[in-house]
């Protein structure tokens, strides 16, 4: 099951990646084809009126982060149970001082001897999984968040519906990809901690202990690169949120529908689209912190990072052709590059 789940979630990326690749070589005989997928990807300010066919109005981005919440904090949930039980990097504490209370659960000393054998480096990349669906979560929270209370979507505002369900799809994919290496045991282990619920009852289950310290201690044991990648993942958290933060003071202020200015602070002067940027940072954090070796956390990055580098490509063209006095220092999206 793992090994369908992983090759599954590769292809998946590969084939969302490949269109947007193909779309954004300099060639007059693709010039139809980019035109399809850059149908697909225009939303709000990029998309003219007379492409509504097949839209839904922009403020439904609302629905992408109210799923992926939803998800991701299931798995965090049920990761992080998984590890602490099944894949602990420390002493346990939890396990050994509830043996007694635990005699007559034959699943729980099956568990304890489990965790014992469980190969080192296995637990680590469980724990490593926890680690970067948590740093998931963060992101996940701010964007649901941003979306009800920082962003003002005009009532015109749409994207494609291919575009909103491939924004669902993202949301549930992304989290899973980051924890695909222990998805399927940690399924298999939540759905056996349900059928004992349903059998026992909730007053025969014995209680869920939550050690604080033994979560920490055991995220601690993580290497260099966890915390490096989570230091790259804050800092283009930060700088994404204060982008947002900008471009929804500006639709804000508004003195009429369809009125734009041009955003200005943080990384806004030195390219088009920071919020842009800031996304790819945040997804590459995630590489770091995930050590580098999982193909399927590097074919996500590179779906986050074409498509984003190709919508800002036609954001940087609308800004150009809608303000003659537009900043000629701006770069689309990677400074001094691109």
């Amino acid at each position: 099951m793992e090994l369908h789940l992983v090759a599954l979630l590769r292809a998946a990326w590969i084939a969302g990646t490949l269109p947007i690749l193909i779309a954004s070589i300099p060639s007059s005989r693709l010039h139809s084809f980019h035109g399809l997928v850059l149908g697909f990807a225009r939303r709000g300010k990029t998309m003219p009126s007379s492409s509504y066919k097949f839209t839904v109005p922009q403020r439904f981005f609302c629905h992408f982060y109210v799923v992926a919440v939803v998800w991701t904090t299931l798995l965090v949930l049920a990761t992080l149970l998984y590890a602490y039980r099944m894949a602990p990097l420390v002493s346990e504490p939890l396990l050994y001082s509830t043996v007694a209370s635990q005699l007559t659960g034959g699943s729980r000393i099956f568990s304890l001897h489990k965790s014992r054998s469980t190969p080192l480096e296995h637990r680590y990349l469980v724990w490593r999984s926890v680690f970067l669906l948590l740093l998931m979560e963060v992101q996940v929270v701010r964007r649901l968040y941003e979306t009800i209370y920082v962003f003002n979507y005009s009532s015109s505002a749409r994207m494609h519906v291919f575009g909103y369900l491939t924004g669902l799809f993202f949301y549930t994919a992304a989290p899973l990809s980051l924890c695909c290496v222990c998805a399927p045991e940690v399924f298999k282990f939540a759905a056996n901690e349900l059928k004992e619920f349903i059998v026992k009852g909730k007053n025969q289950m014995p209680a869920i202990e939550f050690d604080w310290w033994g979560y920490m201690s055991s995220l601690m044991k993580l290497g260099w690169p966890s915390w490096l990648g989570a230091a790259i993942f804050i800092w283009g958290w930060i700088h994404q949120h204060r982008c947002h933060a900008i471009l929804g003071l500006l639709q804000e202020h508004k003195e009429q529908e369809g009125e734009y200015r041009i955003p200005h602070g943080d990384w806004f002067e030195i390219v088009s689209s920071p919020h842009y940027l800031a996304e790819i940072v945040i997804y590459g954090g995630l590489v770091v912190a995930s050590g580098g070796s999982d193909l399927t956390i590097w074919l996500l990055f590179g779906f986050v990072a074409s498509n984003l580098i190709f919508a800002a490509a036609e954001t940087q063209r609308w800004y150009l052709h809608k303000f003659d006095n537009y900043p000629s220092n701006r770069f689309a999206i990677i400074p001094f590059v691109y």
